[in-house]
């Protein structure tokens, strides 16, 4: 959907402050506006950030600037800068292939064009980084580096710090000592946890990341086991090997602690705008 004026904005901000039908039958006012990480926020920014997709998507429409390789590199050659727009709701990044100068002004250029739908960039949140510094977007890391043993130079993709400590507060917070907690449900629990987290983030550079989470896990319900039922080492290998003295995972009934890096790492293949799209960039 394209904004042309201010009448769609209005008319979303009319539905924000039309109040709400209570059960009852009775009119309230809405004094405080949509909740912090509701699900209409999304749908807010979307529509609100149409402008910032129009105008930055503009130069890469059939016959624009930089619609094709050839015309990027011209422009390059000139000393003028390329770009491209990435963004999640209200999260985004621009990609500028540039100076640092030439990304100063198109964040100029972006605070302009956000200005009228009563938008400003956060200053705490709106940073200027070359790629070789990396960024964090969406939980992940995103970074230039040299390849191990080489001299060739990729975009990597990591999991950046502030998910991976959620994670393990999470683990913590459910393997605590003196949990009084059913060992099945603690088990169903670490397994939602863990698989759901690292299922998003098995396209990144994670297989370290992975091993390093299950010998977090593995120890956390050990000890919770060792306090519990006041075992000894003696006492865990005697439960938890094997005649042969293999280790066998930890169980409870038909519940078992699975491995996170059992899940497959698939690196991300870039498909670039080949990757389908229900969505028109035509007028509607």
């Amino acid at each position: 959907m394209r904004i042309k004026d201010k009448r769609v904005l209005a008319l979303v901000k009319a539905f924000l402050k039309s109040g709400l039908l209570t059960e009852l039958g009775e009119h309230q006012e809405t004094f405080t506006g949509t909740p912090q990480g509701g699900i209409i926020s999304p749908l807010l920014a979307n529509i609100a950030l149409s402008v910032l997709d129009e105008h930055l998507h503009r130069a890469w429409e059939p016959d624009g600037e930089l619609s094709t390789s050839g015309r990027r590199e011209r422009r390059g050659a000139k000393g003028l800068p390329s770009w491209r727009l990435v963004r999640y709701a209200d999260d985004f990044v621009v990609l500028v292939k540039g100076t640092r100068q030439d990304t100063e002004a198109l964040r100029e250029e972006i605070a302009q064009v956000l200005a009228p739908m009563r938008l400003r960039l956060s200053e705490a949140k709106t940073q200027l980084v070359h790629l070789s510094e990396g960024f964090d977007f969406l939980g992940f890391h995103i970074q230039w580096r040299r390849k191990r043993g080489t001299d060739k130079w990729y975009v990597y993709t990591f999991i950046a710090d502030r998910p991976a400590r959620s994670v393990k507060a999470k683990i913590r917070t459910l393997t605590h000592r003196t949990s009084q907690q059913d060992l099945a449900v603690v088990l169903v629990n670490l397994n939602q946890v863990t698989h759901g987290w690292a299922n998003y983030f098995r396209h990144a550079v994670a297989k370290r990341t992975f091993s390093n989470l299950d010998n977090l896990v593995w120890w956390r319900v050990i000890r919770l086991l060792q306090e519990r039922h006041h075992w000894n080492w003696t006492d865990v290998r005697r439960r938890l090997t094997t005649p042969t003295g293999r280790w066998r995972p930890i169980s409870a009934g038909e519940i078992e602690l699975r491995k996170i890096s059992a899940i497959p790492v698939t690196r991300y293949r870039y498909r670039g705008n080949t990757i389908p799209n229900p969505w028109t960039t035509a007028t509607t």
